[in-house]
C-alpha cells in the first residue's frame, strides 16, 4: 500500500535531514492521499500542535467535502438528483460560488459539476478497475451538459439559518477533488499564522504551499518525474507561494496498454490524452487554491492549447510535460527550475 501512495506525491519536499536542526514533520493520510506539515523553527510542543491543528482541519474538510461517502457535499448531490434543495453550510456555499466563478473563467474546462462522469469512469473510489464506462452513459451525461452555473441558491427555510442550494439540471453532481486540498493549503497558512507560526511548509499529495522561509533559506521542492522515480526538477518556494500538480500518473488504470487517467475533458467525456504533467506556481492571496485549480484547465487544453488556458486563468509560471516526455514552459517558470536531467528538452515561451 504504501508503494501506491508514494508514487501519488507529484512533489517531493527535500528537507535537510540534521538531527539538530528545529525542524518539526508530522504525517497523515487525508484527501485520499499523503499530507504532511512541516514546521521550522519553533519548540517542539508549539509545533506539534500546530501541525494537530492543521491535521484535524484537513480531517474536517474531508468529511465537509467528500464526494461519494457520507459528507455535506454528498447530501447536497443526492437532492440534486431528487430534484430537491438541501440546506448548506455558509463555508460550502461560498465554495461552489467560488468554483462556478473558475468554471466561467475556464470556460467550462475545470467543471466540478461533472460528478456522474467521474463515476462512471469508476474514479470515485479509492481503487480502480480497469474497465471502461458504458458509453451510451457518458452520451447521455454528455447531453446532459451539467455545469455550475445550473446551481441555483434559496433564502433559509422558516427557522433555519442555512442557504438552501437546489439545481435545474438533475445530472449535476458535484466533486471538488480539483479544488479541496488548494483550500485547504490556504486553511493550513491561516490556522498556523494565527498560533503564531510564520515557518511551514505544506504538501496535500503534491500541492504545495510556504509559508516563512526554512531557516536562512527559501523552502527546497522537487517537481516529481511523472514516468521515473524522482524528481524532474527543483524550485526555491517564496514565502506565500504554492505550486500545485496535475499528473495522469495520480489516479489511473491501464488497459489494453493505454492509461485513462482520472482528468477528464467536460467537453468529450473521455479522460484527457497526450500530457504526462502540469505545474503551475502561484502567489499572494489565495495562492493554494489558485494552484489547485488552474492547473486542471491547462492540463485539459493539452499542447496545442495550454499557453492560452494559462493567459485564460490569469497565471504565468507553467510547466506542462507532453506524451512524448518534452517538457514546455512559460520564460518566467524557466528562470525559477533547475532540472535534475541537464539533457531535458525543453520549449519555452514567453
Amino acid at each position: 500500500m504504501m508503494r501506491s501512495l508514494i508514487v501519488l506525491l507529484a512533489l517531493l519536499p527535500m528537507l535537510a535531514g540534521c538531527g539538530k536542526e528545529p525542524l518539526y514533520q508530522e504525517q497523515a493520510y487525508v484527501f485520499g492521499t499523503i499530507v504532511e506539515v512541516s514546521i521550522y523553527g519553533e519548540e517542539e510542543t508549539k509545533a506539534r500542535q500546530g501541525a494537530a491543528a492543521v491535521m484535524a482541519e484537513f480531517q474536517r474538510l474531508h468529511d465537509l467535502l467528500h464526494a461519494w461517502q457520507p459528507s455535506a457535499l454528498s447530501s447536497i448531490n443526492e437532492a440534486l438528483a431528487q430534484g430537491k434543495t438541501q440546506a448548506t453550510p455558509s463555508e460550502l456555499v461560498s465554495l461552489l460560488q467560488d468554483a462556478e466563478h473558475f468554471s466561467v473563467q475556464s470556460g467550462g474546462t475545470f467543471n466540478p459539476a461533472i460528478g456522474g462522469l467521474i463515476k462512471a469512469w469508476g474514479f470515485q473510489s479509492d481503487t480502480f478497475q480497469p474497465v471502461l464506462p458504458d458509453e451510451n452513459k457518458i452520451s447521455a451525461l454528455l447531453k446532459s451538459a451539467p455545469q455550475m452555473t445550473d446551481l441555483f441558491y434559496q433564502p433559509p427555510v422558516s427557522g433555519g439559518n442555512e442557504e438552501q442550494i437546489g439545481s435545474k439540471n438533475p445530472s449535476v453532481m458535484i466533486d471538488l477533488g480539483g479544488f479541496a486540498k488548494g483550500y485547504a493549503l490556504d486553511r493550513a497558512v491561516d490556522i498556523l499564522q494565527k498560533q503564531g507560526i510564520s515557518n511551514a511548509l505544506i504538501n496535500i499529495g503534491g500541492n504545495v504551499i510556504a509559508s516563512g522561509t526554512h531557516g536562512k533559506r527559501p523552502w527546497h521542492i522537487g517537481i516529481q518525474h511523472p514516468r521515473k522515480p524522482g524528481t524532474i526538477a527543483t524550485l526555491e518556494l517564496r514565502n506565500g507561494e504554492a505550486v500545485g500538480t496535475s499528473g495522469d500518473y495520480q489516479r489511473f488504470f491501464e488497459l489494453d496498454g493505454k492509461r485513462y487517467c482520472h482528468l477528464l475533458d467536460p467537453r468529450s467525456g473521455q479522460p484527457v490524452q497526450g500530457v504526462q504533467a502540469v505545474t503551475v506556481l502561484t502567489r499572494g492571496e489565495r495562492a493554494g487554491l489558485l494552484s489547485d485549480v488552474t492547473s486542471k484547465p491547462i492540463f485539459i487544453a493539452g499542447v496545442s492549447g495550454w499557453r492560452a488556458a494559462v493567459r485564460g486563468m490569469g497565471q504565468t509560471d507553467v510547466l506542462l510535460i507532453d506524451a512524448d516526455g518534452k517538457v514546455h514552459l512559460t520564460e518566467s517558470m524557466q528562470k525559477r527550475l533547475e532540472f535534475t536531467d541537464k539533457q531535458t528538452v525543453t520549449s519555452v515561451v514567453p
